[in-house]
């Protein structure tokens, strides 16, 4: 572990704000995570108790206070609505490795947010930290995680069979790998055809 704190960082795009999380936003919070339509492709089932937003704040708070990474809600700027959030996490400073994950609720869907935020929280990790590689997951029956993973330039690596089991539903996952010498070179001119394997 980096040993060291993380601050979690305030990220401005054309249309989002990436911010720490506050217990302002824990009706939201809850609201997004116990939506079983949001959650169908998640690897935990949706919550049911209250005690949950608490254990998911603390977890933001220790991430930073370790140093293992960040997790942001993420804010429409222009009415300050509560689109979801994402994370980067698994911080491996000797590995120079760390994941990505998002959840967005269904109202955001479809407006290109998650790549967008995804796309700012991953400029500021290369940029603040020694990385080579960040990894992503997603469930094989969720494409469109999928088309934003790839989006952003990450290549799918493999698949892990049967690696979830929620309320006793069997899932498997696809393994992305985004490099930084892709993602160095996703940031140029864009070419949303080029390098991108079709399914």
């Amino acid at each position: 572990m980096p040993g060291m704190t993380l601050p979690t960082p305030v990220l401005e795009t054309e249309r989002l704000t990436l911010r720490p999380f506050t217990v302002e936003d824990s009706d939201d919070l809850f609201a997004l995570q116990s939506d079983p339509f949001v959650l169908r492709y998640w690897d935990s089932p949706p919550w049911g108790e209250r005690s949950r937003v608490d254990r998911f704040l603390d977890g933001c708070r220790r991430m930073a206070e370790e140093g293992s990474g960040a997790r942001v809600v993420v804010e429409r700027t222009s009415d300050r609505a509560f689109v979801g959030w994402c994370t980067f996490n698994g911080w491996n400073p000797e590995l120079r490795s760390a994941s990505l994950g998002y959840c967005l609720a269904q109202a955001a869907w479809g407006h290109g947010y998650a790549t967008e935020a995804a796309r700012a929280l991953l400029g500021w990790a290369y940029d603040a930290l020694d990385l080579n590689r960040v990894q992503a997951e997603a469930d094989t029956r969720n494409a469109a995680s999928a088309r934003v993973l790839e989006k952003l330039g990450f290549v799918r690596e493999g698949t892990l069979r049967e690696d979830c089991v929620v309320d006793g539903v069997v899932s498997d996952s696809w393994v992305y790998g985004l490099l930084r010498r892709d993602w160095a070179g996703s940031q140029g001119p864009r070419h949303p055809d080029r390098g991108g394997r079709s399914e």
